[in-house]
């Protein structure tokens, strides 16, 4: 399996599409893998080169001892980058992945071409939530919590009309390692970049699930009304919304990456 070896950590990659392409970066959710970007792959690498990686803490990659900073994750997706020796990159995280990519959309605008912020919040969720989360991995494990963001990351409707899908999405988050996945609950915790939305310098898009519970829409609207020229959608979703409303996000997407103009 191909990884990439960091000061301190290996991180898992996957390649697809073709290599002349332009780079596009998939950055997962908390308690997800690279596998969660199942549904964009035939789409987009007719067009781009993806790049899948699987967070450090989860999947494949190493889990090396937490609490992690959202800084450290960040550090990660460039060290990664050069590693490959990939100069720029289209970006797009999902949840704990746009958080990622708000920062590198402000620490190193010149490594990416255009930025997808996809159902993620400059601070999501309380102190008090996030710390009660992370008790409950570590003394229950990764089941202790998981019927609980499930609930949040599909709708009912979706769940009930998938069952396999649903069953592939619950499987992805139980086998999640518990020390990763609570070290990486503190850094979603302890960021709070919503003085910090201007600094944002790529062409960005924002993406909402109109029935997300763990990043609402407004959440969505506020990164958009605070990130100089960004677009916004709103997709019919709940948290996941790249697996519930896969054909509207494929489409939005591309459409942005492949436009034209200083800001998409």
């Amino acid at each position: 399996m191909p990884f990439a070896t960091l000061p301190d950590a290996q991180l898992f990659y996957q390649w697809d599409g073709p290599e002349n392409a332009p780079v596009l970066v998939f950055s997962n959710s908390l308690g997800t893998t690279h596998r969660m970007w199942a549904p964009q792959v035939q789409e987009f690498s007719k067009h781009f080169r993806l790049l899948r990686y699987d967070t450090r803490g989860h999947g494949e990659s190493s889990v090396t001892p937490g609490p992690y900073a959202i800084e450290t994750l960040v550090e990660d997706v460039l060290q990664l980058l050069d590693g490959l020796k990939i100069q720029r990159a289209h970006f797009c995280g999902l949840s704990m992945g746009g958080m990622i990519g708000m920062i590198l959309g402000s620490v190193a605008a010149q490594r990416f071409h255009k930025i997808v912020l996809c159902n993620t919040g400059a601070k999501i969720g309380t102190l008090d939530v996030w710390n009660a989360r992370i008790t409950a991995v570590q003394q229950g494990g990764m089941k202790a919590v998981a019927g609980g963001v499930l609930d949040r990351w599909l709708t009912a409707r979706y769940r009930a009309v998938h069952p396999a899908e649903t069953t592939q999405v619950l499987a992805m988050l139980e086998s999640a390692d518990p020390a990763g996945y609570a070290a990486c609950c503190a850094a979603v915790r302890d960021m709070d970049y919503r003085e910090q939305l201007d600094r944002v310098q790529v062409p960005t898009l924002v993406i909402a699930g109109a029935h997300d519970p763990a990043t609402p829409p407004a959440d969505g609207r506020f990164l958009a009304d605070h990130i100089r020229g960004a677009k916004f959608a709103e997709l019919p979703s709940a948290h996941l919304s790249n697996i519930e409303a896969s054909e509207q996000f494929n489409r939005e997407i591309l459409a942005f990456l492949q436009s034209q103009g200083a800001h998409g």
